[in-house]
């Protein structure tokens, strides 16, 4: 009983550290890019991984854990985790945001056993000459991704998959 009560414990910290760090890294980036703080009026939901780190060597691998945010309350808690496979050398740290713009995709995230990227509503990952013509009223896909804090170096080419899969609260 006590060993349930202390991982309870520990399980609750980690969800507060976790969404103290995700809650800091949302609002830097609403603050710096105009597009993020554009989506985030529209958007039904985001889905916020403040670290993620990746790091390979012809087989590479990622991870990170993150948190749903649903009117500004933290609603769910996730991993993503993926792995590659092709000319790849480095390693690095980023952060990113998911933008649910409707129901359906959000509902999405929570069927199956997980949520694949590449695999059922559309995402589109925006980079910064996207960002500067994207607005609320052109963004008309399920999903938008916005990449923020990279640092390290990554490079090569190589197949990928990833995965976002709900943490126990």
């Amino acid at each position: 009983m006590s060993a349930t009560l202390a991982s309870t414990a520990t399980l609750a910290a980690d969800h507060s550290a976790l969404e103290r760090d995700a809650r800091k890294a949302y609002q830097k980036l609403i603050a710096k890019q105009p597009v993020a703080k554009a989506l985030s009026r529209d958007a039904v939901a985001v889905l916020v991984f403040p670290k993620i780190t990746k790091a390979g060597l012809i087989v590479g691998g990622q991870y990170g854990d993150g948190v749903l945010f649903t009117d500004g309350k933290a609603t769910g808690y996730y991993n993503t985790s993926g792995a590659s496979y092709g000319l790849q050398a480095g390693a690095q740290q980023y952060g990113y945001a998911m933008f649910f713009m409707n129901d359906r995709a959000l509902k999405a995230l929570g069927e199956n056993e997980g949520f694949e990227v590449g695999v059922g509503p559309s995402i589109v990952v925006v980079d910064q000459g996207m960002a500067k013509s994207l607005t609320s009223t052109t963004a008309r896909d399920d999903i938008y991704a916005l990449i923020f804090g990279q640092s390290g170096l990554m490079a090569g080419i190589g197949l990928q998959g990833n995965k976002i899969t709900r943490l126990p609260d």
